[in-house]
């Protein structure tokens, strides 16, 4: 056995919140956290939660202490013990980001629904917006934020959820920082997510992923489109599809 690097999507895949009593969860973190303390193994969570909702899930369900946290899809790490998002981090994502400008963009589309100010964030602008609309307004809201020439990107995933966000921020891209901070191969990564903020977690070369079996259909349908063996799709849901996965890659 050697120490890989266990990178995590939490809602609908560390964490299942259609049983009260997951036992596939605590499985998952007594291996996980047994295999850190004897090989070294690095846990992160990669989540669209903000702090603030981060927190609240992790005291509800008792997750494990992770090495880092990717928050806000992507915008946001924290280093083990740290409150404070890490500089290095922050300083590669200001490079011509401009949230006033796209919050005032995004106020030109009446289809928009700001999300709450807890999820609205120094590198993140979040909105709700209806899947019925969102073929028509997404390339729209993009086109007009061309304009300035900004250093941006759009997210929608779960049929609802719009992120705006650095172009050079996302949960891949932020996964490969840490493993390269922890001195990692891209072979020895393995990221799990299903619903389409994690395609970037997928879309990283040679690292390992394991898409759960409730995967929603954006990232199932992303996943047959662009195969790679390197990937697994498993049959099992939430924890029970990571653990399938994990021993799938040798990595338990």
């Amino acid at each position: 056995m050697t120490p890989f690097v266990f990178v995590s999507d939490l809602d609908h895949t560390f964490v299942n919140h259609d049983v009260e009593e997951d036992r596939q969860r605590w499985e998952l973190q007594e291996k996980l956290d047994a295999h850190r303390q004897k090989y070294g193994t690095k846990i992160v969570y990669a989540t669209g939660r903000s702090p603030q909702l981060y927190q609240e899930l992790a005291v509800e369900k008792q997750l494990i202490s992770p090495d880092a946290l990717v928050l806000s899809v992507g915008t946001e790490i924290y280093m083990q013990g740290s409150d404070t998002p890490d500089t290095e981090w922050v300083n590669l994502l200001a490079q011509n980001w401009q949230r006033e400008t796209v919050v005032k963009t995004a106020a030109k589309f009446p289809e928009l629904k700001a999300q709450p100010d807890s999820e609205q964030r120094q590198f993140k602008v979040s909105f709700w917006l209806e899947e019925e609309y969102s073929e028509k307004i997404l390339p729209e809201i993009e086109s007009e934020l061309r304009k300035y020439a900004l250093n941006i990107k759009l997210i929608y995933s779960s049929g609802i959820d719009l992120d705006i966000v650095p172009a050079n921020s996302d949960k891949g891209q932020a996964m490969h920082f840490l493993r390269q901070r922890w001195e990692f191969a891209a072979a020895q990564t393995v990221a799990c997510g299903d619903s389409g903020n994690d395609i970037a977690l997928f879309a990283t070369g040679e690292s390992r992923g394991i898409i759960v079996g409730n995967a929603r259909p954006e990232l199932i349908q992303w996943h047959h489109q662009n195969p790679n063996p390197n990937r697994y799709l498993a049959q099992n849901i939430c924890a029970g599809g990571i653990l399938e996965g994990l021993n799938h890659f040798g990595f338990l």
